[in-house]
């Protein structure tokens, strides 16, 4: 997908060398070879072009590429782990390409006050681990956790498998270290919950996706590292039973229930289809499932899943269940789940959206949105997968069999607008947690409120008065 903006003045030589001399030579790539991993990315939706790619070592090496880029009006993309499915982290236009990956240092670990401190380019994986050694846990939880950045995490306001309980990236950040457009740096690092010195500025920063500033590190929160971990695969007959299924979790889990994922079985099907050593965990097929979680300071987890799954199977509400017997199965239920997006792939033509719509209304929403997108185009097959308990759904919809993938593709708009119908209309949003990119960007205007989209406006001209900041992106 070719995203078309204001054309950018190409680089010239002299500021080419200025940029190196920030980096060193060493991490200035000018190569067009070597940059092309900054300018695609996996899905192949978004190709971009950049003359440079800048990989900085330092905060203060990145205040001074944005004080040498405002002084020439020269446009700016962040990148983290390039793994945005929104084309946010795209330079589509020529723009430079800042990486922050190799600030991947973690500044400190401080377990008594539970909190981390890292730096932009830590992969999420990375600070897992290191809150594992710790005795904590850092809870943001994605399928890209081996490759997404704690920056990225934080500028697109990530959500993931564990925001049922712990909350989006937004909810685990205590505090922000931001380089502005014009190379001030802010410092507001704070490990405090308390704070009530004036506006909340690290807020800001969060999902705006590298259009106010670039956050270079941040200070996360810890929890204590569960000391059981009981999860469940189980099939059922509709998101309605599911929903019930929830509503019995939560009410007996006592805020242990840490991950609750709606499957749809077409859905599973492509997963054990497409991916490598994935089984179905279950004797007979299903139209729908769960994959559920508990995560427990104390052993009592699995006494607490088996009398959830033996109440919903009295009372009809699900059909089979397995409990993971050890770390490795709980490991293949995850794989499974986690390779559904990739599965999707080798079926063709996907049109994905990132939708969020009350809990209780996701039942409706997957069957409204299925009848409307068959009708539009027949032979659709609509692929929704999810975290129900808060209410996003990944509506993905997979091109009919045999059908050509561009003339799909094609149609790409028309399917947003049957389905953002259903979403608005149900109180929802067209963006949970992936962001807003250029994808949406045009839709924001029609659904977001008219004077937020105003003070948006505002903010973006007193932040970034130049347009360098990430320009073309969510506004």
């Amino acid at each position: 997908m070719n995203i078309a903006h204001t054309a950018v003045p190409p680089l010239s030589p002299e500021l080419i060398a200025k940029f190196r001399s920030i980096v060193g030579d060493k991490y200035a790539v000018t190569d067009q070879a070597e940059i092309v991993p900054y300018v695609t990315e996996e899905r192949d939706l978004f190709k971009g072009r950049s003359p440079l790619v800048l990989r900085p070592g330092s905060t203060a090496e990145v205040s001074a590429i944005c004080h040498l880029a405002s002084a020439h009006k020269i446009a700016l993309v962040p990148q983290g782990g390039n793994t945005g499915l929104v084309g946010g982290q795209t330079p589509h236009n020529g723009e430079v390409v800042i990486s922050l990956k190799r600030m991947d240092r973690i500044r400190e670990v401080d377990a008594a006050s539970n909190t981390m401190t890292c730096e932009a380019g830590v992969v999420l994986a990375v600070a897992q681990q290191k809150a594992a050694e710790a005795d904590r846990l850092f809870p943001l939880s994605l399928g890209a956790e081996g490759s997404c950045t704690i920056g990225g995490n934080l500028s697109t306001n990530a959500g993931g498998t564990a925001a049922l309980a712990y909350g989006v990236a937004r909810e685990m950040a205590l505090g922000l270290e931001v380089v502005l457009a014009d190379g001030r740096i802010l410092g507001a690092l704070s490990k405090l919950k308390k704070d009530n010195t004036g506006y909340d500025l690290r807020n800001l920063f969060i999902g705006a996706e590298g259009t106010l500033g670039i956050i270079t590190a941040a200070t996360l929160k810890l929890f204590p590292k569960p000391r059981a971990i009981e999860t469940a695969f189980i099939g059922l007959a509709s998101p309605a039973q599911a929903l019930r299924l929830l509503s019995l979790s939560q009410n007996e889990a006592a805020g242990t229930l840490t991950s609750f994922e709606l499957l749809s079985g077409i859905a599973v099907d492509f997963s054990i289809r497409h991916g490598i050593d994935i089984r179905d965990p279950l004797a007979s097929k299903y139209p729908w499932y769960v994959l559920m979680e508990l995560s427990s300071p104390r052993e009592d987890a699995r006494a607490t899943l088996e009398a959830i799954l033996a109440a919903a199977l009295e009372d009809g509400i699900v059909d089979d269940a397995v409990i993971a017997a050890n770390l490795s199965q709980r490991q293949a239920f995850w794989k499974l789940r986690d390779e559904m997006s990739a599965a999707q792939k080798p079926e063709g033509g996907s049109i994905k959206h990132d939708i969020s719509v009350p809990t209780a209304a996701v039942p409706d929403f997957i069957a409204e949105a299925n009848a409307a997108v068959v009708k539009l185009l027949p032979g659709a097959r609509p692929v929704p997968f999810g975290h129900l308990g808060d209410g996003n759904i990944h509506y993905n919809v997979s091109q009919p069999v045999g059908a050509d993938t561009a003339d799909f593709l094609g149609r790409w708009h028309e399917v947003n607008a049957v389905v953002f119908e259903i979403v608005l209309r149900m109180g929802g949003s067209i963006s949970a947690e992936h962001g807003i990119g250029v994808l949406k960007r045009d839709e924001l205007p029609e659904v977001k409120d008219k004077v937020a989209i105003e003070l948006m406006r505002q903010l973006k001209a007193m932040l970034d008065p130049l347009g360098i900041m990430n320009p073309g992106k969510v506004l």
